[in-house]
């Protein structure tokens, strides 16, 4: 079996730099908004704390580009997408569920939809960069 391309070069780098991006803007948003106004809709300023989470452990997967790395990128990306996916639903479906918007609501169209491509994008840099036999 071939090692595995690393997931930090190339486009990995752009790839890890948004995420860095997200994991900031996501924080701060969940940080202040935790900060004043959590009674408001706790639900969804703890879903965008989380999605900063993923999006921390995420980055850090993919620059450590290792096997571990690569799982705990892989792990994040699929977590991301089915709450993403999960979460955009719901807030579309029932606009009471989440009084206030999170990262993910809406498929993120808050964020310009990047938070719905972005899962994807890093799977697929998974897919492109994973172990194939020679």
């Amino acid at each position: 079996m071939a090692e595995p391309q690393a997931t930090n070069r190339g486009p990995g780098r752009l790839l890890i730099a948004i995420y860095i991006l997200f994991a900031i803007a996501a924080t701060s948003r969940a940080g202040l908004q935790i900060a004043t106004k959590f009674d408001r809709a706790p639900v969804a300023y703890l879903l965008s704390a989380v999605a900063a989470l993923i999006y921390i452990v995420a980055a850090v997967g993919l620059a450590r580009a290792g096997h571990a790395g690569r799982r705990t990128a892989l792990l994040c990306c699929s977590i991301e997408l089915v709450g993403v996916l999960g979460v955009g639903v719901l807030s579309l479906a029932d606009r009471q569920l989440f009084p206030d918007e999170t990262v993910w609501s809406q498929f993120g169209s808050g964020y310009g939809y990047v938070p719905l491509v972005l899962p994807v994008l890093g799977l697929l840099w998974l897919w492109r960069t994973r172990t194939t036999a020679t």
